[in-house]
């Protein structure tokens, strides 16, 4: 159990939030431009073996021992981070560096407590195994969230969302001609929906399902699914003026497995911005934005619920 128990976590990255394995595509071209994230520390042994303890054993004293851990894992990284910053204060030949080192610093200091726990919630889910970043039925379980919780291995399809139309009588995206799902975005993300249309192709899933609940997943249950974004992580974010299929960059894995959760399009979730009841919090950066506003951690960006663009689209979760 214990040697199984190691394997399955060595494919997890410990602090900030787990993180997916890394693409090591050569020609990726962002993360040789950027400051962003240079540093992915594997999981140590100590660590590994503090989860294993409190699997075997789950006592308040192995989960403080664990937290102490993860708290020390933490404060390293943002050693690492404060360092890298004033490397680049010293050699850094642009100053949007050192701004972008700047942000990220000040983010993970004032994150501190937030990914603390978030990083605790994934290492003490049960559903944490061997198969847990494994869709069998375009779901996975979302890991430090609720334990009946899944999220959707990608975000909804023109193809997903014709079913829908089809069958409900709501209106087509308006970029669809005649109604019709343009020619070769089968697979590409629906966009040009708002808030509503993605609560009521919600409500149309529930309907079907006698035993499964379908919703927008909040911002927090994104972020958790989504994990830190590795710095060498391949998606649509400047390489097109338009979506791509959401299987394009497939081997980039977000910490859950999903795919698809940064770039090509921003996804709607249920969570207001910044507790704003009339501004619905988006995530996950589109095919135009920066990479830098693709981050997991980025907290600013928003749009009203009947807001129609062209790089926003949603992602679904399941109760079951």
């Amino acid at each position: 159990m214990k040697k199984v128990l190691l394997l399955t976590l060595a494919s997890f990255s410990p602090i900030p939030l787990l993180a997916a394995p890394a693409n090591t595509n050569e020609a990726a071209p962002h993360h040789r431009r950027t400051t962003i994230e240079k540093e992915r520390p594997e999981l140590d042994e100590t660590t590994k073996a503090l989860i294993a303890a409190y699997r075997r054993d789950s006592s308040e004293k192995n989960r403080t021992a664990l937290r102490k851990q993860v708290e020390i894992n933490y404060d390293k990284v943002i050693a690492r981070k404060q360092a890298k910053l004033r490397e680049l204060k010293q050699t850094a030949r642009h100053s949007h560096k050192i701004r972008e080192m700047e942000a990220i610093v000040d983010e993970v200091v004032r994150d501190r407590k937030n990914r603390i726990e978030q990083s605790m919630r994934r290492f003490t889910d049960p559903r944490l195994g061997p198969d847990s970043r494994r869709s069998r039925d375009g779901f996975l379980p979302l890991i430090g969230a609720a334990q009946n919780v899944s999220i959707a291995y990608t975000p909804v399809t023109c193809e997903e969302y014709a079913a829908f139309i089809k069958e409900s009588g709501r209106k087509a995206p308006q970029y669809w001609p005649e109604g019709k799902i343009p020619a070769g975005k089968n697979r590409h993300p629906v966009t040009m929906v708002s808030f509503y249309d993605a609560q009521a192709y919600c409500a149309w899933l529930s309907a079907r399902s006698n035993a499964q609940r379908y919703r927008l997943p909040t911002a927090e249950e994104w972020e958790l699914a989504a994990g830190h974004m590795p710095k060498d992580a391949e998606f649509n974010c400047g390489k097109s003026s338009t979506t791509s299929s959401v299987d394009t960059y497939a081997r980039t894995l977000s910490a859950c497995g999903a795919i698809d959760m940064w770039g090509n399009c921003r996804e709607w979730t249920a969570s207001p911005l910044n507790k704003h009841p009339s501004v619905k919090a988006v995530k996950g950066g589109s095919f135009r934005s920066s990479r830098m506003h693709c981050r997991t951690e980025c907290r600013d960006a928003g749009m009203p619920p009947s807001k129609l663009e062209d790089d926003l689209g949603f992602r679904i979760v399941r109760e079951d």
